[in-house]
């Protein structure tokens, strides 16, 4: 790989690992917030899931924007907003004012998630664009490996507002980065004829195709089982059984470990065996695993280690589904790859939050609903994977040249 593709990977995966790791980050942070704002467990959560929410729909306006006025100024402007709202998060004096920030925050973020897989579509398609894919999730996804462990330190020895100082000075690196590393990938002469409108139009067409939704739900689903991980997990390991922050951060980080080794196959694995073969393997392989978990939780069976182990296994299914289907899902969508990737990560986002949303209505303090909630996202991921590609065209299961 040459050095530019390389430098390429890093910067977006930089960006778009901002948003995430103002969610990792603060992860370990949750019990002692509450704590602090006097705040239950239901407020707290929300302060995540608003946060979801607006990095989701947020998505959705500016993924049009970098269509139109080209990739870079809509990421400016992301990170301005992202570093406003972790400034008020630091400063809040409620768990709403704590909340109301976060959404600023989210908003800022949502160009993160967008624009750098519209920019991925701007520059490769096919087997390059998945390696490109897998290298940029190979630097995201440093964000829950370092990010918990980060936060945890930084918690202890500073306090929970120190979290969003943190992240506030790592969103000021990445405009850097944005301004000195990256060049424009939107050509003035490409964004002729695009404009509001035409975002609309593309919706629609986007909305009516039903390969681009199946490969964007199933990869949903797969990303919402995670998001219901994320919103139970700190309460879970810490207060259930009883680890310390930095001890979770650790198994927290297990998990993306297993992510992020897997991910980094999608490339030679869709080389020699077509993107969709990997996908189905992967999302079987998936829920599989997730089944079990549940079969053996359900029985009983209340130990950490065994849930470790099951997750870390399907975990490492999980990081083959992420990058083939966003790849597979914006293949056909070049002239439109901003609208396509807001889309897409409104609606990945959408169903994470409603998967969250649902799981804390079932939430106890114990392992199983969280359990219960991961199996069925999964579940229904292999159900969509097994109607979504048994109709698709040959012609795109073949490795591109």
């Amino acid at each position: 790989m040459s050095p530019k593709f390389l430098r390429i990977a890093v910067v977006l995966g930089l960006l778009s690992a901002i948003g995430p790791f103002a969610i990792d980050m603060y992860l370990p942070a949750l019990p002692s917030i509450g704590a602090d704002l006097h705040a239950g467990t239901a407020a707290v959560q929300m302060s995540l899931l608003i946060f979801f929410l607006s990095m989701g729909f947020g998505q959705i306006v500016v993924g049009p924007i970098s269509d139109m006025v080209g990739r870079k100024l809509p990421l400016y402007g992301g990170l301005a907003l992202f570093m406003v709202g972790g400034i008020g998060s630091a400063m809040a004096p409620t768990i709403e004012w704590l909340i109301a920030f976060r959404f600023l925050q989210g908003l800022g973020a949502s160009a993160g998630m967008a624009v750098p897989r519209a920019i991925v579509r701007d520059l490769h398609t096919g087997t390059e664009a998945a390696k490109l894919m897998s290298l940029l999730m190979l630097v995201f996804s440093v964000s829950p490996i370092l990010a918990p462990l980060t936060g945890s330190v930084i918690i202890e020895s500073f306090g929970w507002r120190a979290v969003f100082w943190t992240v506030t000075g790592a969103a000021l690196l990445a405009t850097i980065l944005l301004a000195t590393s990256l060049k424009e990938t939107r050509p003035v002469e490409e964004r002729a004829g695009s404009s509001f409108g035409t975002a609309l139009s593309a919706y629609r067409l986007l909305m009516g195709d039903r390969n681009f939704l199946g490969l964007t739900a199933i990869a949903g689903f797969g990303i919402a089982s995670f998001f219901v991980y994320l919103s139970s997990s700190s309460f879970i390991l810490i207060d259930h059984y009883g680890l310390s922050p930095s001890v979770y951060s650790v198994f927290f980080s297990i998990n993306a470990v297993a992510f992020i080794g897997m991910s980094q196959l999608t490339g030679l694995l869709s080389e020699r065996f077509g993107l969709r073969r990997v996908v189905r393997v992967a999302v079987t392989g998936y829920a599989t695993t997730m089944v079990v978990l549940f079969a053996v939780m359900a029985t009983g069976v209340d130990r950490l280690d065994v849930m470790a182990a099951l997750l870390f296994v399907g975990y490492g299914f999980l990081g083959l589904v992420i990058p083939t289907t966003s790849v597979l899902a914006m293949e056909e969508h070049g002239e439109i790859a901003g609208t396509a990737s807001a889309l897409m990560g409104t609606l990945h986002f959408g169903i994470g939050a409603l998967a969250m949303g649902v799981a804390g209505v079932f939430f106890d303090g114990t392992p199983l609903p969280m359990v219960a909630g991961i199996t069925l996202c999964a579940v229904i991921s292999f159900t969509l994977a097994k109607f979504t590609l048994g109709r698709a065209r040959e012609a795109v299961e073949a490795p591109a040249e």
